[in-house]
């Protein structure tokens, strides 16, 4: 199983009800062998340029773990879902992920050692003066 990144634009007329269009992706990722680790909904957005006559769109990511041999599949039915407008599927540099979280955790070490040495030397100086 590879680890796959699905980004859906929906169509803005389903923000009321979006869980059907949700639904229906999901099942055709289900369909094709793939398991939906996280999603992340964006909500509805400018465009930068329109499709399909459409200012906005509803944006959604799912990260999905499929066999590579299905991802064509799942592209050719996304290509015809009336509710997706626009969608696009990549395949994450984990290594270069985990980088940047390790940087990242890095840097929140560093800020909370600094935070708590900070206050320390701000009464010392109260205290001399």
């Amino acid at each position: 199983m590879n680890r796959y990144e699905f980004a859906v634009l929906y169509h803005p007329s389903l923000e009321v009800d979006l869980s059907k269009a949700e639904d229906r992706v999901l099942k055709i990722i289900s369909d094709n062998e793939g398991k939906v680790i996280a999603t992340d909904n964006w909500g509805k957005r400018k465009l930068a340029y329109p499709i399909k006559k459409n200012e906005h769109a509803i944006y959604v990511f799912y990260s999905v773990d499929m066999p590579g041999s299905n991802v064509a599949k799942a592209e050719a039915t996304l290509n015809i879902t009336d509710e997706v407008i626009r969608f696009l599927i990549t395949k994450p540099d984990l290594k270069a992920q985990a980088k940047a979280e390790k940087i990242k955790a890095d840097k929140a070490e560093r800020v909370a050692k600094r935070g708590e040495t900070e206050p320390e030397e701000e009464s010392e100086d109260k205290e001399e003066d």
